[in-house]
């Protein structure tokens, strides 16, 4: 399953907002053997959010967009989403009976655009928060808020468990440039994902879906090179 991540928000592109819900979903969808092929921030604009959308939905299995979900005039992801799929947005009566039922909010407590989805969506309520989110095709909208986004993928990730992944790390002073020949001969031997990364020593990071490859084929490395702390 091949994945691509959208974060929505002006303030994740000046830099006053750290986008750690990217960060936190591409851990969570690898864990479940999703290949996170993609990561891009849109700003609030719908043409930017509809555009982005429109040609991820046609190039991977599935699109998650999180942020600008909300009652204020920059939240404009749904209308993004909604214009992606050409579908014009609607009020949800799922999505407002749950606030009303679940979250103890009558009709007259919420703002106008409350639980207004694209038409034809899958309502997914908000158990942190207020705004819904929901599911167009195969694009999942989950809210910016950290604690809101992370409850609502609880709630549906069994629809990305595709399979476990299983890492193993080994750790080695040695430069990465003195160890392009063992990768190579590494990568060849197993069939597992092989990456570096340089830093006060290089990690060499091993991951697949089958834990005895992982494990021999970290063995193999430890038993080459340099080892960390020796």
């Amino acid at each position: 399953m091949r994945v691509a991540l959208v974060s929505v928000g002006d303030e994740l592109l000046t830099g006053d907002t750290v986008n750690t819900n990217a960060a936190w979903l591409g851990r969570e969808l690898s864990d479940r053997g999703v290949a996170v092929e993609r990561t891009t921030v849109v700003p609030d604009r719908t043409a930017d959010i509809a555009r982005v959308v429109n040609e991820y939905h046609a190039e991977y299995d599935a699109v998650v967009v999180t942020g600008g979900l909300g009652p204020t005039h920059d939240d404009v992801t749904i209308e993004g989403v909604a214009a992606a799929f050409g579908r014009d947005v609607v009020e949800s009566k799922d999505a407002l009976d749950w606030l009303e039922e679940h979250g103890g909010y009558s009709r007259d407590d919420l703002t106008e655009r409350t639980g207004h989805v694209p038409e034809g969506a899958r309502v997914l309520p908000n158990h942190e928060g207020v705004a819904p989110g929901c599911v167009v095709m195969s694009c999942y909208v989950l809210p910016g808020v950290p604690d809101e986004m992370q409850r609502m993928f609880a709630e549906i990730e069994d629809e990305f468990a595709v399979g476990s992944r299983h890492v193993e790390v080994v750790e080695t002073p040695e430069p990465e440039s003195a160890l392009l020949d063992r990768l190579a001969s590494v990568q060849e031997e197993f069939p597992v994902k092989v990456g570096s990364y340089p830093g006060e020593n290089v990690r060499i990071r091993f991951t697949g879906t089958d834990p005895d490859l992982v494990a021999e084929a970290a063995a193999w490395m430890r038993e080459r090179v340099e080892l960390a702390g020796d």
